[in-house]
């Protein structure tokens, strides 16, 4: 007999009973249709380990959580510090408090749980991978900044050393975990070695990011959250709405597209791991684009 119930909390727990025998396992969402989605899958498994007991191997039935702690103490991924971090955060997040409701996060969260589920099923440590959907379609963030705006951001953005990597973050397209700390043996002529999502790349440096280099001493040492912060602080000051630093990288990507280089030569740029990810995020604002012109 199975049944699945909500917790005080909000997160959805499902209780498998077979011959006097009983589990009860987080379902890890609020969503009462998830967790309906959940279900029959989780059940089999529940059913089959009551049966025949835990097994570590080629149809064994890890939980969820001591499947998170294999899948990000495994030593193969040849993964980004900042990656390994942010799925720690994800999951981590996901186990405690379930489905988080932003649908960014969400999304990022469903994939990493189906890449966690998909490498336990590989190396034997569940009999099936339970494949949630959601992850491959999700409202993608859309927002760019006008030339106006861009004028204003690095016009009026206090503090020097903070308007200068506001800049260079748009000069190169970097993301801030790329910029935020680097040292001059990471300086080359014409590029900067940083660690990206995939690992070791090169950020391409126009002439506008090299003056700002040479012209910044020392480089600059910030922890995430400043940036996030002091960034949203400046916009909510100038009058900037719905602004986020990440949006100084998509801006500058269109921008390139719109100057004509092709989507190929801006997915090498942004150190981005296919061009299908470049079309995935770029697509909505060209076809934005097109609807602006009056035939």
């Amino acid at each position: 007999m199975a049944s699945f119930y909500r917790k005080p909390s909000g997160i959805y727990y499902l209780a498998v009973t077979f011959q006097h025998k009983r589990i009860i396992r987080s379902l890890g969402t609020r969503s009462y249709e998830t967790a309906k989605k959940l279900t029959p899958q989780i059940e089999k498994q529940i059913l089959s380990e009551l049966i025949n007991g835990k097994e570590s191997r080629r149809g064994g039935h890890l939980s969820f959580p001591a499947l998170v702690t294999r899948y990000l103490t495994y030593n193969n991924h040849d993964w980004a510090k900042s990656t390994l971090e942010r799925y720690k955060t994800l999951l981590g997040n996901y186990i405690s408090n379930g489905m988080p409701d932003n649908p960014t996060t969400k999304s990022m969260t469903i994939r990493v749980i189906n890449s966690c589920n998909n490498w336990g099923y590989k190396h034997g440590l569940i009999a099936k991978p339970v494949r949630m959907e959601g992850g491959s379609r999700w409202d993608t963030r859309n927002r760019v900044y006008t030339d106006s705006e861009l004028r204003i951001i690095f016009d009026e953005v206090r503090d020097e050393q903070f308007n200068s990597f506001v800049r260079f973050a748009y000069y190169t397209g970097a993301r801030s975990g790329e910029i935020r700390s680097i040292s001059r043996e990471n300086v080359l002529e014409g590029s900067l070695v940083v660690r990206g999502k995939s690992g070791r790349r090169y950020v391409k440096l126009n002439t506008q990011a090299q003056v700002i280099l040479q012209q910044q001493m020392p480089l600059w040492l910030y922890k995430k959250d400043y940036v996030t912060h002091k960034f949203k602080k400046e916009v909510r000051r100038l009058g900037i709405k719905n602004a986020r630093f990440h949006d100084l990288r998509r801006t500058f990507g269109l921008n390139l597209i719109k100057q004509g280089m092709s989507i190929y030569k801006v997915s090498k740029l942004l150190g981005h791991a296919s061009v299908r990810t470049t079309e995935q995020h770029y697509a909505p604002l060209l076809t934005a684009e097109i609807e602006d012109f009056e035939l």
